[in-house]
């Protein structure tokens, strides 16, 4: 691990005091210097509450309810490990540091004076996490599975802290059986659209926001609710604006399989999911990029097909290194062609069988320092 010292040595950009912050990131695509990369040791299959099997496709809803507190077996997670070291190995080959959290054992029952669960894993940090500049905001989640999970990233946080970075955590939420409708079920196509959880105390994931300088776009979802967005808005003040994206999928969850910033004037966007014609007035001098039809995983990606926890259109789920390169899923070869001709170049990598443990590329990363400040891009 890095020192503070080395840290402040090689970054630029200042505190208020003086001292170099390692913490800065205003957008999806400015240049990525440093990033938290996920795990999967320890990771436990997520306990069968409602909030787990009405936001993952319905054969994964199963096995939830049936092995929900068991660990992943083993030749699940070797083959999710391999795509996860070559994927932090393109990082660092392209100039990326990489940081990791702690080992941590989720299948411990934990408690709180309410309700106990069991917990889940951390390999998608982008869900827990959202940075706005100096600034890293611990988010109060609504899987119960996840409660404790942002312990994995203490030291790091703290290591942060020290160097100069500001560090909020929202207000822990109860997470109550009354925030949940347990006889919650999926609203019909084209009818009044329905949440697993409401408003009575503030809820958001960091995953259903994506980050453009001064403005910060949205969804609403089955983990995050209005009252989460205001206590986002409140707390962000005049430093940004948060603004809405309409989802047309039934059972939302995570902004960053509908909708990908690119770069300054690029956002790519899943037909299914996003009408297009209703996007924010703040993108109508954007190219507007439309997915491609996803491409059939590999025959090899045997746990990505049965297990995944991931829609197939996890496909727009890219990381950006800078404004021209992309990390894409490699079997992906439609959105790769489309990319490339807006001036994109994509870079394939293999990493479908890291969908049973949450995400993709996006996901499984939490920016941590891209080069360049807060701008206003409309």
């Amino acid at each position: 691990m890095e020192t503070t010292a080395n840290i402040r040595e090689e970054i630029g950009g200042e505190t208020q005091q003086g001292e170099v912050c390692p913490v800065n990131s205003w957008n999806e695509w400015d240049p990525l210097e440093e990033v938290i990369v996920g795990r999967l040791e320890g990771a436990t299959i997520p306990p069968g509450h409602v909030t787990v099997t009405y936001n993952v496709p319905r054969a994964v809803a199963q096995l939830v309810k049936l092995f929900g507190g068991m660990r992943y077996p083993g030749w699940m997670k070797r083959a999710a490990q391999k795509q996860l070291d070559e994927f932090i190995h393109v990082l660092e080959a392209e100039g990326v540091r990489v940081r990791r959290p702690e080992v941590v054992d989720f299948k411990p029952r934990f408690s709180t004076p309410d309700w106990s669960s069991r917990g889940f894993c951390i390999a998608c940090p982008r869900d827990g996490f959202l940075v706005v500049g100096d600034e890293i905001i611990e988010t109060p989640m609504a899987w119960r599975s996840r409660y404790h999970e942002s312990f994995a990233y203490k030291p790091l946080f703290k290591e942060y802290f020290r160097a100069g970075a500001r560090w909020t955590v929202a207000p822990r939420p109860q997470l109550l059986d009354s925030l949940f409708d347990y006889r919650f079920r999926m609203p019909e196509p084209g009818g009044p659209m329905r949440y697993v959880i409401n408003d009575s105390e503030p809820v958001f994931d960091a995953a259903d926001f994506v980050r453009a300088g001064r403005h910060i776009f949205y969804q609403k979802s089955n983990v995050t609710n209005d009252s989460g967005v205001e206590w986002l808005r409140r707390h962000l003040g005049e430093r940004c604006e948060l603004v809405e994206i309409e989802s047309r999928c039934l059972d939302p969850m995570h902004i960053d399989s509908s909708v990908t910033l690119l770069a300054p004037g690029r956002i790519l966007v899943n037909p299914e999911y996003i009408d297009v014609e209703r996007l924010p007035k703040h993108f109508k001098s954007w190219d507007v990029i439309v997915a491609p039809e996803p491409d059939p995983l590999a025959s090899s990606d045997v746990m990505a097909r049965f297990f995944s926890m991931c829609s197939k259109w996890i496909s727009v789920n890219v990381l950006s290194l800078d404004e021209k390169r992309v990390i894409v899923e490699k079997t992906q070869v439609g959105m790769m062609k489309k990319l490339r001709e807006y001036g994109f170049e994509p870079i394939p990598v293999a990493f479908a069988n890291y969908l049973p443990f949450g995400g993709a590329f996006h996901c499984a990363t939490l920016d941590i320092r891209r080069r360049g400040v807060l701008q206003d891009y409309f």
